[in-house]
């Protein structure tokens, strides 16, 4: 089996990039915008072609020579999607025209030695791919004419072009790997945490809060186990995210959630855990993924003793009780103290996720539970709890067999659910319980 390849889509900001990427994956993956620069990481997704699959890499628009500073990190993120990438598709906007960066872009992509395709975009009728023309001065090749927006023009030629030599024999993604989100709000390390794994600055890292837009997967090897790394943008309280790009990037990180085996909930060590945390966390727990809180910048914390871990354990434990159940790691992303234990607290979280329990011993210990606190009567009925099941996983699902749905109470639930965890763990993952009653059939 050969491997993916990989093509870098490259050029200035505001060409189409994201919007031919679009294209190519058919959805709306890359957050597009009509500001310039609304891409500022490397995005990988998986494009098939004439039953050729590939990876595309979607780059921040370079600007050679601009000091700002989020440009200056576009402009790296694109030199080394480049140097990982087999082929280059460099996007130029036909409607504008040559512009002297693209002079600047070209130059830089000789110097890389992989093959570079020119596409010139915006060709939206055949009276402008006469504009195509005014490209052969870029000397990087024939320009080919596209249309990124609408599917038109030479974007079938030019995707035969680039996948001419491509196998159509590839590897197959491992279906047991675990796929871990790293959520958090702005500023608490999510991409330093990912930079510091994959040792290299592979998302923008900056003190600008918010600085990561997009949902940016990483594949990383941890003792012969396969993982995606999610890094994603900082979610806000809905009151101070703007509309357009950054609400995009907030539903792109709640999609991420519901998409992961397992979230990174990263929290501020000096900052300590918040309400919109809580709020991120019932995110996580309300789409039934497996949970971890990562206590970042663990280094900053100053006259730590033995006992630090605990006493800040227990701060955790009185200010959210609710997530008990989830472990909890203290990390450091500049020292990258621990980060090994993220790895080993999401193949632990994801077993206890993924965890069948038998319907025998499931009504061993409801019966216990029913038996040492039974429920107390309302209205001169009392809850009966008949039958118990297991019918899911990712989360636990467990369906309780009941006289009367209404007389389980919440409180009692939680009791259920409480004697679920010491009976069989359960650490990391919630519980989803179901109560139905029992028909007339099932009584027979």
């Amino acid at each position: 089996m050969s491997k993916k390849p990989i093509v870098a889509i490259v050029g200035r900001p505001n060409v189409g990039k994201s919007t031919f990427v679009n294209r190519l994956i058919g959805n709306r993956n890359s957050i597009v915008d009509d500001l310039p620069g609304v891409t500022r990481d490397r995005i990988y997704f998986d494009v098939e072609w004439q039953n050729k699959i590939f990876t595309v890499i979607d780059t921040g628009g370079i600007i050679p020579g601009d000091e700002d500073e989020i440009m200056l990190s576009i402009f790296d993120q694109a030199k080394i999607a480049c140097e990982e990438a087999d082929k280059i598709i460099f996007i130029v906007d036909g409607k504008e025209g040559v512009n002297p960066v693209d002079f600047d872009i070209a130059n830089i992509l000789r110097q890389s030695g992989k093959p570079v395709y020119l596409a010139v975009n915006k060709i939206d009728n055949p009276n402008s791919l006469l504009m195509t023309s005014d490209f052969y001065s870029l000397a990087i090749g024939e320009p080919i004419g596209i249309s990124a927006l609408h599917g038109s023009g030479g974007v079938g030629d030019l995707l035969d072009l680039v996948t001419n030599d491509f196998s159509r024999d590839v590897e197959k993604e491992d279906d047991e790997t675990i796929r871990i989100a790293i959520v958090g709000r702005p500023n608490a390390g999510k991409s330093s945490i990912v930079n510091a794994i994959l040792n290299e600055n592979r998302v923008i890292v900056s003190n600008i809060s918010g600085t990561t837009r997009d949902s940016i997967d990483s594949s990383v090897t941890y003792k012969d186990k396969e993982f995606i790394i999610v890094d994603t943008a900082g979610i806000r309280k809905k009151s101070k995210v703007d509309w357009g790009v950054e609400k995009f990037a907030v539903d792109r990180a709640i999609r991420s959630i519901r998409d992961c085996d397992v979230a990174l909930l990263v929290i501020d060590a000096k900052e300590g855990i918040s309400d919109q945390d809580k709020r991120i966390a019932s995110i996580v727990t309300e789409a039934g993924k497996g949970l971890i809180i990562a206590i970042n910048k663990w280094d900053l914390i100053e006259d730590k003793k033995s006992n630090t871990i605990n006493q800040y354990n227990k701060v955790l434990a009185n200010d959210i009780p609710f997530l008990e159940f989830a472990p909890k790691i203290y990390i450091s992303a500049v020292t990258k103290q621990r980060l090994n234990q993220i790895f080993e607290e999401a193949q632990n979280v994801y077993a206890e996720c993924t965890k069948r329990i038998s319907t025998g011993l499931l009504n061993k210990v409801i019966k216990e539970a029913y038996m040492l606190n039974p429920p107390t009567s309302s209205k001169g009925k009392r809850l009966k709890i008949m039958y118990v099941t297991q019918t899911g996983v990712q989360p636990p699902h467990i369906v309780i067999f009941a006289n009367n749905a209404d007389l389980m109470k919440d409180h009692y639930k939680r009791y259920i659910e409480n004697k679920l965890r010491e009976a069989f763990g359960f650490f990391g993952t919630p519980i989803k319980i179901s109560v139905r009653e029992r028909s007339d059939k099932d009584k027979k």
